[in-house]
């Protein structure tokens, strides 16, 4: 089969490789009809994650055709076409029965905090991903969902990882009504936050970032106010006084390790890599919302240390919380806000490549070129049909 294929960092190539087979009897095999490059991704093309082997397939949003399944799965069959959450995870582990899906404690022996995760390095448990024509979903009888019947399989594979983290991030902020909520980033999970945070209230939306053809999209999009953040000296004090000197309600890092906007956090955690990545979304979260405010981070970081103001939070009351979204969780009610026009996922992708042109696809995405917001990559029997 046809699979995208890691050669190191910034090497990635279209390349052959075996078919997966069914393994345990809860693995189904599914046929790709769609697969996006995420934001996160981009950490493991950029060589900051971890073990990330050569050979490996990345790719955790994806959509496809069950082809076959195993002798124990017993709500899927041939023929029927899923979303695949990018969690991977049992059901019935202790975390798992919280509706911690991203914590499972049976799919990844590599760690003691994410569970496992398709195409995301060994230290996610070392499963290929989707960006292939072919791929094995273990725990085929919990993660895989059918799509609905009206729903377009564009919308469909935005809600595997973009749209569920984005209203995840808004949903750990607490947001109450008539909040003002600030999100630092704006690739699509900071646009899908943008657009959840009115969904649950929020009675103010700011996004920050440095882009101007993300910047506009977002303000099209989500019908929220933006900030350069180029334009600004001190994050804090510019945020600050457009709230009448108190600072935010809720601050979200939609941007993770790679962010832009402080020399030494880039030196010290993308650079030297001396830290879990550059932190400084972090620094302006926690300095930029007001006492007693709330914090969420859905952004990626690596597994080391980070330098986070630590002492600001506790001194501020704040509240912090963050995770890998639980996928599965939100689907009914976002299912629901779709198929109601309150949110129409696929107006977000920008680029449909076929997977032949990975590479391609992988530099425009990482390059920001051709005003890319997001780039879905389609295998050639599905692009020729």
């Amino acid at each position: 089969m046809l699979a995208m294929n890691y050669r190191g960092p910034y090497r990635v190539r279209a390349a052959h490789k075996a078919e997966p087979e069914i393994e345990h009897p809860d693995d189904a095999i599914v046929r790709v009809t769609r697969s996006c490059i995420c934001g996160s991704d981009l950490h493991l093309y950029h060589g900051l994650v971890p073990d990330t082997r050569v050979g490996t397939t990345f790719g955790h949003e994806f959509t496809g055709v069950v082809e076959a399944v195993g002798s124990a799965v017993q709500h899927l069959k041939p023929g029927d076409h899923v979303l695949v959450p990018f969690n991977i995870f049992c059901g019935i582990c202790y975390f798992c029965q919280k509706e911690l899906y991203s914590n499972c404690h049976e799919t990844n022996p590599e760690a003691t905090a994410v569970g496992g995760i398709y195409g995301y390095s060994h230290t996610t448990g070392g499963y290929d991903g989707g960006q292939a024509e072919y791929v094995r979903v273990p725990m085929a009888d919990v993660g895989p969902t059918v799509i609905p019947p009206d729903m377009d399989v564009d919308d469909a594979v935005l809600l595997t990882d973009a749209l569920p983290t984005g209203y995840q991030a808004a949903e750990m902020g607490d947001i109450e009504e008539g909040d003002t909520v600030v999100i630092f980033g704006a690739g699509p999970v900071g646009i899908f936050a943008a657009k959840s945070a009115w969904l649950l209230g929020a009675g103010r939306v700011i996004v920050v970032d440095h882009i101007e053809y993300r910047l506009q999209f977002v303000r099209q999009y989500a019908q929220c106010e933006v900030i350069d953040f180029k334009q600004v000296g001190d994050m804090a004090i510019h945020i600050k006084k457009m709230t009448e000197g108190l600072g935010a309600d809720v601050c979200i890092d939609c941007v993770g390790c790679e962010a832009a906007g402080s020399f030494a956090h880039t030196l010290l955690g993308v650079k030297l890599k001396l830290q879990g990545g550059a932190a400084t979304v972090l620094h302006w979260c926690i300095n930029s919302v007001r006492k007693g405010g709330r914090v969420s981070i859905v952004g990626v970081y690596g597994p080391t240390f980070n330098a986070v103001p630590i002492g600001n939070a506790l001194n501020k009351g704040l509240t912090l919380r963050m995770n890998q979204a639980s996928v599965k969780r939100h689907l009914p009610r976002l299912i629901e806000h779709i198929q109601a026009g309150r949110i129409d996922p696929k107006r977000v992708i920008t680029h449909r490549i076929d997977l032949c042109d990975v590479a391609d696809a992988y530099h425009l995405f990482s390059s920001k070129l051709d005003n890319c917001i997001k780039t879905v990559l389609v295998p050639p029997a599905s692009l020729a049909a």
